[in-house]
């Protein structure tokens, strides 16, 4: 509660600086709409042509994909168009409960794994899950790769092989020379992102992504769009049924962005932060009642003392000459957003302090073949979040809320400035960002989904879409902080998800799930691996890629 207080204290300071800044767009402009209606009408008769995926062999012969155009401007419809990379699972029509009965075709349901920057073109995988197969009965699986991510017109803003710095610090609070360092970065990668996107940067923001979200469904032949948005995806879902609330069948929100427009997206960033630190707490309290098992601490307080221990070790000798204090923390911060890779990642940590450093680099190691899709991702992030609304320009004001903040919340609030610190000095215009709602009877009935401990997107978000959009359901786990519900370990949660996806069908306004079983610690003599968080489809959650190393929603 004091993180979250102390973020209150500090964001109250940039109400003025925040403000201030004019945007550049009407986000409900005359030019817009009638592009996106040509567009979306242009779409509709073209339909989409399914075939083969680029890299085929290694997708199950079910997975078919496709390209829909869309205008970068959309003002502009007729001029210079862009290629999103869609793919699709048809329908089985199967029961999986029942191997002779056939199921109704619903159309299609349409995924964003959230980021920004995240792609969800393998997202139709996950009807192969047993979670999943009663949905992937009733629906087309569709994913796809939103504007500026993989092979949707991609942003890069540097070199790709200069982008992992490895190993790399981690300072919880950094000196002024440190500082000035990650100042000189930021303007450079800003400055990158203008100098290799050029006049095209400014178009790739939230709103042109609900705009693309609406070309889409036409382009599939759905009048009305049934969509699931993870993290950021339930950002630009909410901006999507507030400015095409006709098009809308069924939404389902999943791990809620506080869509507030002076929320967007400085001061969310500071509230993640505070949230991070709770998590952290969480996680630090579940490997000291392992004590028996990881040798870690048997107090929360304990194993943070066995974590600064191998931080300071790794920034005299880095693990294997690639780990440092960096990607220990990036390692760490995973385990804020899933709580089953908790027994991997004490395992790490316990192996690494007794002499064996061997797990720690197989999980917390950034790979060179993974750069390019790793700077592509952090370049779409940060023209989103960049160009979506104003950002402080006044590096002043950056280092007085994240000094204040670091008192409280020190693991992951200078690494979310590090990140996000281009948007200070970026050089496209910024958006005005739209307050998002829906009246009585303006939009069907939606379900959002959200758990209490949540850290990458803080409950506050949830609560306040479902006060923005009339006639939705809030289904909450109860002490639970798993990032993303859809399809993962509550039963209650996915009992609510089929009903209202399967039948329409919808709980009480505000109804709560107990928390899921906390994982078990795993010896080190049975540790099954390192898991593998970036990639699709997850586990237990179809968003589950869009989790960052560092910072931001994802």
């Amino acid at each position: 509660m004091r993180a979250v207080l102390l973020y209150s204290a500090a964001g109250s300071l940039l109400l003025s600086t925040l403000t201030a800044a004019p945007g550049t767009e009407d986000p409900t402009g005359a030019a817009e709409r009638r592009g996106t209606a040509v567009a979306a009408a242009r779409a509709e008769a073209a339909g989409v042509d399914f075939g083969p995926c680029p890299d085929a062999q290694d997708l199950p012969g079910s997975m078919q994909c496709a390209s829909v155009r869309v205008p970068l401007d959309y003002a502009r419809p007729d001029g210079e168009q862009i290629e999103l990379s869609v793919s699709r699972v048809r329908a089985t029509g199967k029961d999986p409960h029942h191997a002779k009965r056939t199921v109704g075709r619903q159309g299609a349901l349409v995924h964003n794994p959230g980021g920004p920057g995240a792609t969800g073109l393998y997202f139709p995988l996950i009807g192969l899950l047993p979670e999943w197969k009663r949905i992937a009965a009733a629906y087309d699986l569709v994913g796809y790769a939103p504007r500026g991510v993989g092979r949707s017109a991609p942003l890069s803003c540097t070199d790709p092989k200069r982008f992992f710095e490895r190993p790399s610090q981690a300072p919880a609070h950094p000196s002024e020379s440190y500082k000035k360092e990650r100042i000189a970065r930021a303007k450079a990668y800003a400055r990158g992102c203008a100098e290799r996107v050029g006049g095209a940067l400014r178009h790739y923001h939230s709103l042109n992504n609900a705009r693309d979200l609406d070309v889409l469904r036409a382009a599939l032949g759905e009048e009305r769009l049934t969509f699931m948005g993870s993290s950021y995806g339930t950002y630009f879902g909410a901006l999507y049924a507030t400015m095409f609330p006709s098009h809308v069948r069924r939404m389902v929100f999943d791990s809620v962005v506080h869509p507030g427009p002076r929320r967007i997206w400085y001061r969310n960033n500071l509230a993640q932060s505070a949230a991070f630190e709770r998590r952290w707490s969480d996680f630090r309290t579940w490997v000291a009642r392992h004590h028996d098992v990881y040798g870690l601490g048997s107090t929360a307080r304990e194993v943070l003392r066995s974590y600064q221990r191998a931080s300071a070790r790794l920034a005299a000798e880095p693990a294997g000459g690639k780990v440092g204090p960096g990607e220990l923390q990036g390692a760490f911060l995973q385990a804020g957003y899933y709580d089953d890779q908790w027994p991997h990642r004490a395992h790490a940590l316990s192996a690494y302090l007794r002499g064996d450093p061997k797990p720690l680099v197989e999980q917390a190691e950034r790979q060179p073949e993974a750069a390019a899709e790793a700077e592509n991702s952090r370049a779409a992030y940060l023209a989103v979040e960049c160009n979506d609304a104003p950002w402080p320009t006044d590096w002043t004001v950056w280092d007085r809320d994240n000094t204040r903040l670091a008192r409280m919340a020190p693991f992951e609030t200078w690494d979310n400035v590090w990140t996000n610190l281009p948007c200070a000095y970026w050089r496209a215009p910024r958006q005005r960002p739209l307050d998002v709602g829906a009246g009585p009877g303006e939009l069907p009935p939606t379900l959002i989904l959200a758990a209490e401990r949540d850290a990458a997107t803080p409950y506050d978000g949830a609560l306040d879409l479902h006060g923005r959009l009339a006639g939705s359901v809030l289904v909450t786990e109860r002490d639970a902080g798993s990032h993303g519900l859809a399809g993962g370990p509550s039963a209650c949660v996915n009992d609510h998800l089929e009903a209202y996806l399967l039948e329409g069908r919808l709980p009480g306004r505000r109804t709560d799930c107990a928390p899921h079983t906390e994982p078990k610690p795993t010896a080190p003599a049975t540790e099954p691996g390192p898991t593998a968080p970036h990639s699709e489809p997850g586990p237990t959650a179809p968003h589950r890629a869009g989790a960052g190393a560092h910072g931001g929603v994802r």
